[in-house]
């Protein structure tokens, strides 16, 4: 008896995706030191007709909502938690600046165990190279 392959929720995702006509999805990545460059790799993918998804708390910059430690412990958490959605929803990612820490170096791993083709700013920046 030959059962009917069920579909992860991966591949139903890219088929919503192709029903949707939806442009590709690029997820930049990388530390928040270069949200500069973030913010400007972010207006040419776009202009490449691709939709950008990317951190937007720069927490290396004071601000109201991450003032208390204890809070921003959780934030942090919260946030990583956040980006790897964005990286299970992207169709690749974009690593931005020519530093590669811990935390991007984990985003890229995530996002090449998922199967996503993954491009640098700074090719030469890339841990598996």
């Amino acid at each position: 008896m030959s059962y009917p392959h069920l579909r992860t929720p991966e591949e139903k995702l890219a088929d919503a995706k192709k029903l949707l006509s939806l442009p590709r999805i690029v997820v930049i990545c990388g530390s928040t030191r270069f949200m500069t460059e973030m913010n400007e790799a972010e207006l040419r993918e776009t202009r490449a007709g691709r939709i950008v998804v990317k951190p937007a708390c720069d927490m290396k910059s004071p601000h109201g909502l991450w003032s208390d430690p204890v809070e921003a412990e959780a934030l942090k958490v919260r946030l990583d938690d956040l980006h790897r959605a964005k990286i299970r929803l992207a169709d690749e990612a974009l690593v931005v600046g020519d530093h590669i820490g811990d935390s991007t170096r984990a985003e890229i791993a995530y996002a090449r165990s998922l199967g996503k083709p993954v491009r640098f700013t700074h090719p030469e920046a890339d841990p598996g190279a």
